[in-house]
């Protein structure tokens, strides 16, 4: 296989940018992913892949919960914010603030303009990824927005 055109390829698959948040006793863990998509109506499941190095695959492993912080095209600047790792100062992850979440108390960015929170039904650890299926368990939204596709960064992730 020729890596540059599988690279080329795999670009083409079309991506979100969205802030992973999860919450095990008094650690957080929190990262921009964008491998993510629906997976049934009912009940409502998701899959996400999550780096399996990333602090918060971490807390992930611990807490089985997570919340998904859906960021609009104009927040570029929080999603490249939760590239690094995360720092807890009080009710501020990286400098944003957040809430617990109802369902799972995983951390709900206030600037995202929807979120959901999830319980992990099922995970696959391969590569340096682990893929979680999840069922949606709360979701919440402030206003309608256009999310932040990975095509408006010009980032890559993927190939």
């Amino acid at each position: 296989m020729d890596s540059n055109v599988k690279k080329k390829v795999l670009r083409q698959i079309s991506y979100g940018m969205y802030v992973m948040t999860a919450k095990s006793g008094s650690e957080i863990g929190a990262g921009t992913v964008n491998w993510l998509s629906q997976a049934s109506f009912n009940p409502p499941l998701i899959m996400a892949a999550v780096k399996a190095d990333s602090s918060v695959n971490a807390v992930l492993q611990k807490s089985g919960t997570f919340a998904i912080n859906v960021i609009s095209a104009s927040q570029k600047q929080l999603a490249e914010d939760f590239f690094r790792p995360t720092k807890v100062e009080g009710n501020k992850l990286s400098g944003h603030a957040f809430t617990a979440g109802g369902a799972t108390g995983s951390p709900v960015l206030e600037e995202a303009y929807c979120h959901f929170e999830c319980k992990v039904t099922d995970k696959i650890a391969r590569g340096d990824h682990t893929v979680y299926v999840a069922e949606v368990t709360e979701v919440g939204q402030s206003r309608d927005e256009k999310p932040l596709e990975m095509w408006d960064t010009g980032w890559f992730y993927g190939g």
